[in-house]
């Protein structure tokens, strides 16, 4: 599979000379009696070597601690629950602004509407004011403070406040409705509230303190609501809202308070994060300070080779994952550039625009983005000066081979593409990219530093150049320390992670991505999610197979494909989003599935070929298809969680269409 994947970038002598992985490379040398020459060394090393890697990651990041930690790890073999950095003394806030001086630390941008700028020095000032007044409202060690906010300064402002006093962060975007905020936030108990008046979508205005009340209302822990006026002109009105106050009234007066950084273990929790819950209550996942910390910088410094230097995007909100991992950006010293809003309006190539204007240099992204633009065969190098632009990461769904070559075709030539992969759980990827190895069409470069990624077949044995579960087969200081509110046992974490290769003798962690490993590029392709995986007549088929060869069709906008039990088999269903002036008619019908079967077999052909209506695509908060839950609705099973949907009204369409489906 591999041989047919073409080359499409290869990192130059210059570039990587100066790549931050190069760097670290020769440290490693020098302090740990290596010879490593070349990404692929890096890898091998630092899997045979774990501790070892994740000291040199210390001192290469330059870990901010008022005492050292006593040892890297306690006992790898101990999977899950081993110590990560014991003795260790730290602040994840403090390890994020210790850049003080008059460079941006953010450029925010909401739609069309509101610009806005802060320099690190201002951020500063600003988070102690803030810390004091969560201090002063009652806020200790171990308490939670959530958001319920779009991506504005003000929220990641509100997270290092929070973070430099020791409580614990968790967040959802403003767009989610109240069944599903109550659903996360309910579980944990918080003490304040973040939140806003309201968000703008395709510069439409949409109020939410209805939705706040309701959330407040459900949740009793709750003491104060902090609320910032985003679509107001002037102050908003709170009153509506029980225990509310303005931004502008709880922020302390005083002018230059103290910083005082909280010192804490390596492991004490910094965020709660949140499971998409499609398929039940969401699982609340306790992630450390620490791990995150030095996870993120091995990231952001290795993988993304960001620098003080660089302007730093990704499209994501507050309830995803990448938004932390974007804000930890701020530890590196970069500018980071925070959007709010549709990245398609008014133009699908408005971000190309914002690129030029801001001079941005990462720019992040999903791959339905690309498929996208793809699909309307638009050249945004033919239109905006991309010079400052010098790499593209890429995550969420997959993309097809196709989608990386349009991105060196039609965006730039001469460009590092990092597409990674990996999970909320971890807050980071178990594959992704090296700035120092070369691009293959349809392939992540490898598998992330440290992460001891494999792929299982159905007995637990490791397999190359077939397509297979990834697992892990080591620790990783980001894993969550816990799930809230799970019992001495670990129960669910274990039924979530480890008891799916337990009676294969196998004690990994199984993440619940269907995935090929290429034995002579060292590259990985993902098919999809496991748990979504078709088998007709048994033959286990990944979601992304046909999906990337549909959605390069011009007539397609989107898809989704689904496996039926029906007579005794399992069929293939697909409902497709048409761009506008097509037609699904039995020539188009003919087209796809001629198409499907010429680029991949006879097999992932769909029996049947279903129009769905506008925004009729189920997708997740993170930008994932929800291939889950329409084959439950079909199958007549309930659906619990509509609300942990980006658009649950999709659900509709194939709840009127179950029946139908079933005769």
């Amino acid at each position: 599979m591999s041989d047919e994947r073409k080359k499409l970038w290869e990192p130059s002598a210059d570039w990587i000379k100066n790549a931050e992985a190069t760097r670290f490379i020769e440290l490693v040398n020098n302090n740990y009696g290596q010879n490593i020459k070349d990404g692929k060394d890096l890898y091998r090393w630092s899997v045979e070597s774990i501790a070892d890697f994740w000291a040199a990651m210390w001192d290469f990041a330059r870990i901010i601690a008022s005492k050292k930690y006593e040892k890297v790890v306690e006992d790898l073999n101990v999977f899950p629950g081993t110590k990560w950095f014991p003795g260790a003394r730290l602040n994840f806030a403090e390890n994020l602004l210790k850049f003080k001086d008059d460079q941006l630390a953010f450029i925010f941008q909401g739609e069309t509407k509101i610009s806005k700028k802060i320099t690190y020095r201002e951020l500063n000032k600003i988070v102690a004011r803030l810390a004091k007044s969560l201090k002063d409202s009652g806020v200790k060690v171990g308490d939670r403070v959530v958001s319920y906010i779009p991506n504005l300064i003000e929220t990641p402002t509100a997270m290092l406040a929070t973070t430099t006093i020791g409580a614990v962060w968790a967040s959802c975007g403003a767009e989610l409705q109240p069944s599903a905020v109550i659903d996360r936030f309910g579980q944990i108990e918080p003490k304040i509230l973040f939140t806003v008046d309201g968000y703008y979508y395709r510069d439409k205005d949409f109020d939410i303190r209805e939705n706040i009340k309701a959330v407040v209302n459900a949740i009793p822990s709750i003491e104060k609501v902090v609320v910032v006026s985003y679509i107001s002109d002037e102050k908003v009105d709170v009153s509506s809202i029980p225990k509310a106050i303005n931004w502008e009234d709880f922020i302390s007066k005083e002018e230059y308070p103290k910083l005082d950084f909280e010192q804490l273990p390596f492991d004490h929790p910094v965020y709660i994060m949140f499971s998409s819950g499609t398929t039940g209550k969401p699982k609340c996942m306790v992630q450390s300070a620490g791990g995150v910390l030095i996870n993120h910088l091995k990231e952001l410094i290795l993988s993304t080779d960001c620098k003080r230097s660089d302007i730093i995007n990704y499209i994501t909100a507050p309830s995803w994952m990448m938004w932390n991992w974007l804000i930890s950006a701020l530890a590196v010293g970069a500018t980071i550039f925070l959007y709010d809003g549709n990245p398609l309006y008014p133009d699908p190539l408005r971000f190309f625009e914002l690129m030029e204007k801001h001079k941005i240099s990462i720019f992040g992204t999903s791959a339905a983005y690309i498929h996208y633009l793809m699909g309307l065969a638009v050249k945004p190098a033919e239109k905006y000066d991309l010079s400052t632009l010098r790499e593209i990461s890429q995550t969420a769904s997959t993309l097809s081979p196709e989608g990386f070559e349009y991105v060196y075709r039609e965006i730039k030539k001469d460009l590092y593409f990092n597409s990674i992969s990996g999970g909320t759980d971890i807050n980071g990827c178990f594959a992704g990219a090296l700035p120092i190895l070369p691009v293959y069409s349809g392939e992540l470069q490898g598998r992330a530093l440290a992460m001891k990624v494999e792929s299982y077949d159905e007995n637990g044995n490791s397999i190359e150049d077939e397509q297979a579960e990834l697992v892990c087969e080591a620790p990783a200081p980001s894993m969550p320390t816990h799930f809230w509110a799970d019992d001495d046992k670990m129960t669910k974490y274990n039924a979530a992670y480890f008891d799916f290769f337990k009676d294969k003798g196998k004690n990994v962690w199984r993440h619940g991505d269907y995935i090929v490993i290429h034995s002579n590029t060292g590259g990985i392709t993902f098919w999809g999610r496991s748990d979504a995986v078709l088998k007709p007549s048994g033959v286990r088929i990944g979601t992304a197979e046909i999906y990337n060869v549909i959605e390069q069709l011009p007539e397609i906008a989107d898809s989704l494909v689904i496996g039926q039990k029906y007579e005794g088999d399992i069929r293939i269903i697909m409902f497709v989003l048409l761009n506008e002036g097509y037609e699904l008619n039995e020539e188009l019908k003919t087209k796809i599935k001629q198409t499907i079967r010429e680029k991949t077999s006879p097999r992932h052909v769909p029996r049947l070929i279903l129009q769905a209506p506008e925004d009729g695509i189920p997708y997740t908060f993170s930008n994932k298809k929800v291939e889950i839950a329409v084959t439950k609705i079909i199958h007549g099973m309930e659906i619990a969680n509509r609300g942990a949907l980006r658009n649950p009204e999709s659900l509709d369409f194939y709840i009127e269409m179950k029946d139908e489906l079933q005769s």
